[in-house]
This record gives structure tokens, sequence and C-alpha cells, in this order.
């Protein structure tokens, strides 16, 4: 008698997500933008477990002689992770200098080892299409002066590959353009960097729904980063629990081996065997 106990042994505690040598517990990454105030971004945030998050520097409204937006100011550093952007940017030089912001107001908050930045380079102001030689030449610049770089692309494997050549820390393909909840309209390019990639790929921008989230973990994404499906949904609070439990539960279904899938059905019970009817 086989007395087996069979438990989940993907213990989702024990699959480690690391960026630049810091481990994190969620690999869902929440926006701060569009959220109607500070408790509605509280709320959402602490709902949806994420460990890091992300805030445009260039368009944060800086407090008095301090440095530092409201929302920075409003925000647990102690366990969050603080992901300056360079949103608003348009060519290598703005975002280099925006950079160098956001890791002095890391260590303002006390992340004196944050060497993060997520790495926007955006000259297309119709469909906001990263810039990807902009990109490439701020991302050279920032890795050789310490920064640990993630870089937001348009999902060009040739491009992601340069990308982690030259040091960045992740790769951050986008779904679909920013903002606009399409989903995973490029997911054949992403799964070609998953394949290549040997550090983490975010897929970010353009996902609308849990489904998509899981999606995007279910085909290898270490991760996903996400704000207007949580921020312009009817209720973001309940929106932020339903991304979480979507990529926990993509992560699961990646870990556990999905079945190939066949042209034919294929029977549930076995052939042999069967009671033979009189």
């Amino acid at each position: 008698m086989n007395n087996k106990i069979y438990t989940d042994n993907l213990n989702i505690n024990k699959d480690l997500f690391i960026i630049a040598n810091q481990t994190f517990t969620s690999r869902l990454m929440l926006g701060t933008g569009k959220y109607k105030n500070l408790y509605e971004a509280q709320k959402i945030i602490t709902t949806s477990s994420a460990s890091i998050v992300t805030v445009a520097i260039r368009r944060a409204q800086y407090a008095k002689n301090i440095g530092k937006s409201n929302l920075i100011d409003g925000l647990n550093w102690k366990k969050l992770w603080l992901l300056p952007n360079t949103a608003g940017c348009e060519t290598a030089e703005e975002a280099i200098r925006i950079a160098q912001i956001g890791r002095e107001i890391n260590k303002k908050i006390g992340q004196i080892d944050n060497n993060f930045v997520k790495l926007e380079v955006i000259s297309d102001s119709k469909y906001l299409f990263p810039d990807p030689i902009g990109t490439l030449k701020a991302a050279e610049y920032l890795v050789k002066k310490g920064f640990d770089v993630l870089p937001y692309i348009y999902p060009d494997p040739i491009l992601a590959k340069q990308l982690e050549d030259i040091g960045c820390k992740t790769i951050m393909p986008l779904g679909s353009p920013i903002g606009s909840g399409q989903g995973l309209r490029t997911l054949n390019d992403i799964q070609v960097i998953i394949e290549n990639a040997k550090v983490p790929v975010i897929v970010d921008a353009g996902i609308g729904t849990a489904s998509e989230a899981s999606k995007a973990m279910e085909v290898g994404a270490s991760g996903v980063l996400l704000n207007t499906a949580v921020a312009k949904s009817k209720n973001p609070v309940t929106m932020a629990n339903a991304m979480k439990l979507g990529v926990i539960s993509g992560r699961k279904c990646y870990l556990a081996g999905i079945m190939k899938r066949e042209k034919r059905a294929s029977p549930s019970s076995p052939k042999d065997g069967l009671l033979k009817i009189i």
C-alpha cells in the first residue's frame, strides 16, 4: 500500500527572485502613477505584497528642502525597495541625469546600497515606444557608473542580448504599449528573449488582467511590472490582489512543468483492465 502523502513541493518561498544580488519576496512589481491619492497607493501596494515599487523621478513633486515627493515620504522603505525610473526622458542624456537624481533619493530614504534604476528613454510621444539606440547608449554609461540598470525595451531579442552583455541586471520588454491594456501582443518575441537571457526578464507594460500576468509567468518571465491595470480598474485594491495571485499562480504553473499540447484527445482513464460488460 502506498502511504506517501502528496504535497505541493513547489514552495514559492524557496523560489528566489534575485536582481543584482538583492533577493525579493514578490515577483509582482508595481508602478505608482495614476492612483487617486496617497492612501489608495498605500492600500494597493500593501494588498499586492509587492517588494519593488517604481517612481517616476522626473514627475515627482518634491517637498521643500528635503528633495522627496509626498509619495516617497508616505511609503515604508524598510519594507519596500525603491526603483527610480527615468519616465519622461526623451534622450539618453536626460535619462542619465534623472538616474543620478534617483540614486540620491535612494540614499536619502536609507537604501544606501540601492543603485537600481529603471531606464526609460522614450522619444515617441504617440505610441510611447522606447528608443533602442538611446536606451543602449544610456545603459552603457550608467553601468560603467555603478548603476544596476533595468532597461525598458520593445521586445527585440538582439537588443535584449546587447543590453545583457554590457551588464544590465534585467531586461524589461513591453507586452504592449504603456497603459493600453492590450495584453501580451509581443509574447512570441518575449519568449525568445527569455530563452536566451541569463538575467531576469520582467514583462513591463500593457498587461490588463490577472490572466495575462499569469500567462507572462507561465512562459518563464521572472516577474511582471504593472500600474494602469490596477489604477484604472473599478476596484484597484481587489485588482491588486488579483494580480498578486495571478503572478504566483503563473510562476507555480511554470515550475510545475506544463503538459505538452496534443493534436488529438487522450483518454484520462487507462485502456487496459476495463470491466467487461456482459
